[in-house]
């Protein structure tokens, strides 16, 4: 297990060198630790002829993101987010670290196990159809009785991934969601209560810090980290672009395999899958059992009533003085507040609130209602 003070180096690193993954993975690799580089950020464009002159000019400006690093690991550790850096033999993604560019630090909540024996990562059009929606019902059900304990991956984004979420939940297999943002906020909201769901039966992973802004690149690079983590990736269904196309592609860069379903000529919504077919990127499938053959997994048995995960407890002690603040608030009104009456008995600022009310969603001890209410959970 890495110390904090390796941990608060390493993501120092991933803030210094933005979008270029490959370079800090390096960096890290050659020097030997994100504590050696921070003890010779001064003299690496000497100790290094290939490091650029600028990346060196950077670099030596490290003690600058300590403070903002110290913050969110401190954070994490008061929310139970683990903190994974590629450095730990044990935690981080097994599969993941295998390609060249996956983030040196991801951010963890919730259950799951990324080092599963079988992950498949399931993605496809964000305006997916009702055929689309009953390919991952047929698909999780049939993998859940297959082989079941398969944790599938998607980016909880409408469409195709948020189908193939809850069809997930429905048939008991774990499943987590990449996020394109931090882990402080749920995007799309539309999705809160089914990442809230998640959380029992699988979680959500990130490689962004908390407040970090979303943008649209966030969302391509979070697209390697889905193909990274898992076996095999499944297009159900997809468009002539998209972000499909292009978590296939990095699949394939990862030497991973790839599956996609037909569909007809005829539909805008199989264009793309029928491109990966036709271009030998992906290999055709109709069922979860055409899957398992082309990957060699022989199908396992299960009884009944076996394989389906179930919630354990959180602690009910709240993590921070802000979320007591919260609780409080909301037991001396009777257990319901508004948005706008929280931000005067708590005297919290709206997005600083806001980011504490999602972890006490998450645990259970609050509850979203319509009209941007909030309700005690007793």
């Amino acid at each position: 297990m890495l110390s904090d003070q390796e941990l608060i180096y390493t993501m120092a690193l991933t803030r210094l060198l933005p979008f270029n993954a490959s370079q800090q993975r390096t960096l890290l690799t050659e020097v030997g630790s994100a504590t050696a580089v921070y003890e010779n950020r001064g003299e690496l464009g000497r100790m290094m002829e290939h490091f650029s002159p600028r990346a060196s000019e950077v670099l030596a400006g490290m003690d600058g993101e300590l403070a903002r690093c110290e913050q969110e690991l401190a954070y994490a550790h008061a929310h139970k987010i683990k903190v994974l850096a590629i450095q730990d033999e044990t935690a981080y993604p097994a599969r993941l670290r295998q390609c060249d560019d996956a983030p040196l630090v991801l951010y963890q909540l919730g259950r799951a196990d990324l080092n599963a024996k079988r992950i498949i990562s399931v993605v496809g059009t964000r305006r997916c159809t009702e055929r689309g929606r009953d390919l991952c019902n047929r698909l999780a059900a049939d993998l859940a009785r297959l082989q079941p304990g398969t944790l599938v991956v998607s980016g909880l984004a409408y469409g195709i991934d948020i189908a193939a979420h809850r069809a997930s939940l429905a048939s008991g297999l774990p499943t987590v969601g990449v996020l394109a943002h931090g882990l402080d906020e749920i995007y799309p909201r539309l999705h809160r209560q089914t990442a809230i769901e998640m959380l029992a039966q699988g979680g959500l992973l990130t490689e962004y810090m908390s407040h970090t802004q979303i943008e649209k690149v966030n969302f391509v690079q979070r697209n390697r980290i889905v193909a990274g983590l898992a076996d095999a990736t499944i297009v159900v269904e997809s468009a002539e672009r998209g972000g499909s196309l292009i978590t296939a592609e990095m699949a394939n860069g990862y030497s991973r395999e790839v599956f996609a379903f037909p569909g007809r000529t005829t539909d805008a919504s199989s264009v793309g899958c029928l491109y990966l077919i036709r271009r030998n990127q992906a290999h055709l499938i109709t069922s979860a059992e055409d899957m398992l053959s082309d990957l060699g997994w022989e199908a396992v048995s299960q009884p009944d009533g076996q394989g389906v995960m179930t919630f354990e407890g959180q602690e009910d002690t709240a993590a921070s003085p802000e979320e007591r603040a919260i609780l409080a608030a909301l037991r001396s009104a009777g257990g319901d507040l508004s948005f706008s009456d929280l931000i005067i008995q708590t005297s919290l600022p709206a997005a600083r609130l806001t980011s504490f009310l999602l972890p006490l969603e998450m645990s259970g001890k609050v509850k979203k209602l319509a009209g941007n209410r909030y309700h005690l959970i007793k």
